[in-house]
């Protein structure tokens, strides 16, 4: 598990990530409680998030009404700070985001409401905040879970974004993810 020092090392080339435009890196399916199926291609929808994955059934987040909040359908990790939290990737589980991709998810490039192409789909970002739970800090290690809840961290999101899909579609690996709107 990487410390606390180094991470913070990591911190300028993290916040170095592209901007605009960046690809789809990694593509993960979560069937079910800690599975992961990493894919080829995801569809995305607006009724059904990721269809086949838990948001409909088991959202861990829901509106007043108990549907499932729409701003959590879809998490985007950079993979910056993937790669830093997970070197060994045969031997740590995968977070579990289903997008992994270069890109700076801080608020100051990404503030709520921001709309990206993510392949033919386009998603949301949310205004839920991905602080890392319980499982980020035993898979990755108590000096990765405080690194992203550092105050001063916090705007940079370094746990992601959470976002919400406007627009159903399907993303590859490999697709353009476009930023379309701030």
């Amino acid at each position: 598990m990487i410390a606390m020092e180094d991470l913070c090392a990591a911190l300028p080339h993290v916040a170095a990530a592209p901007k605009d435009v960046t690809r789809a890196e990694i593509l993960m399916f979560r069937p079910g409680r800690n599975l992961r199926e990493e894919r080829e291609e995801l569809v995305l929808t607006r009724a059904a998030g990721i269809p086949g994955e838990r948001w409909l059934s088991e959202p861990w987040m829901k509106l007043a009404d108990g549907s499932p909040h729409p701003g959590i359908q879809v998490s985007l990790l950079p993979s910056r700070v993937h790669d830093l939290v997970r070197p060994d990737r045969a031997a740590m589980l995968h977070p579990g985001d289903p997008v992994i991709a270069d890109l700076d998810t801080s608020e100051a490039n990404l503030p709520v409401g921001s709309v990206l192409q993510i392949g033919s789909a386009r998603i949301q970002v949310s205004d839920v905040f991905n602080d890392a739970c319980v499982k980020w800090k035993a898979r990755y290690g108590e000096d990765a879970y405080a690194w992203v809840n550092i105050a001063d961290h916090l705007p940079l999101r370094l746990r992601g974004i959470l976002c919400a899909v406007i627009a159903d579609g399907v993303v590859r690996r490999g697709d353009e993810i476009r930023v379309l709107s701030r």
